[in-house]
């Protein structure tokens, strides 16, 4: 299959007090882009036969990886990925993943690609158990939110169908935009699952039932024990943990 990872985001935020790079994928770890641990974790698996990188020339040394294709990135992340599908020209099912996952692993990958294998499905979403994370890396500061089945934060991996990015890029806009905010991504599904949610009833299988009756798509959500898949650098303390644990 082929990957996307999606590292266009400029460095505007609290991040910029660490490192000055002008974009976030650029941000230095032990002297090394921060977008090159994603891209040398998926040059070494077999499946992965091409990485579409959207971001910054000259961010990276493209001679060093052979699988890599670097794209501008776009105005919004979802512009940015619909360039990457659209390059890439793929029909089969892309791994899209965030630039700011220095952690994240082979073994993390194939253990969310075997577990996605075992069910029929357009999207498959990772999730990350709360204790899986504080397990490993404790004091990190997660977004969570508590379900039926457990207190997951979102994954920063997602394998989807390429024509589901391009038959429903305003869905999928919104997804992006509300992606720090569980409750409100959760009202898109009706002010029942907001309820239920809330009072820490709703499930993962009703969330895939009523996201499939809603777009006609089937959706997986994948629940991995990996806590790197859930780890994103995404202000100062986060940088300074995956500096210690990389050095």
């Amino acid at each position: 299959m082929e990957a996307i990872i999606l590292g266009g985001a400029m460095n505007t935020g609290s991040l910029r007090e660490a490192d000055d790079s002008p974009y976030e994928a650029g941000i230095k770890i032990n002297n090394q882009p921060m977008i090159e641990f994603v891209i040398a974790t998926l040059e070494g698996m077999e499946e992965i036969q091409r990485i579409a990188v959207v971001t910054q020339e000259g961010i990276i040394d493209k001679s060093k990886w052979p699988k890599v294709e670097v794209l501008p990135p776009g105005k919004s992340m979802l512009d940015s990925l619909l360039q990457a599908v659209r390059y890439l020209d793929s029909e089969g099912l892309l791994l899209v993943l965030t630039s700011d996952i220095p952690l994240i692993s082979q073994a993390a990958l194939q253990d969310f690609l075997g577990e996605c294998s075992k069910r029929e499905a357009d999207i498959y979403y990772s999730f990350v158990p709360k204790e899986k994370i504080e397990e490993k890396y404790q004091g990190v500061k997660r977004t969570y939110v508590r379900l039926k089945d457990g207190i997951f934060t979102g994954g920063n991996v997602v394998l989807l169908k390429s024509k589901v990015i391009l038959s429903y890029s305003e869905l999928i806009q919104q997804a992006i935009a509300l992606r720090k905010h569980p409750l409100k991504l959760c009202n898109m599904l009706g002010l029942k699952f907001l309820f239920r949610l809330i009072t820490g009833r709703l499930t993962i299988a009703e969330i895939e039932a009523r996201v499939e009756q809603i777009l006609k798509l089937k959706v997986a959500g994948i629940t991995s024990l990996y806590p790197e898949i859930g780890i994103d650098v995404d202000k100062p303390s986060d940088l300074k943990l995956v500096q210690s644990i990389l050095k």
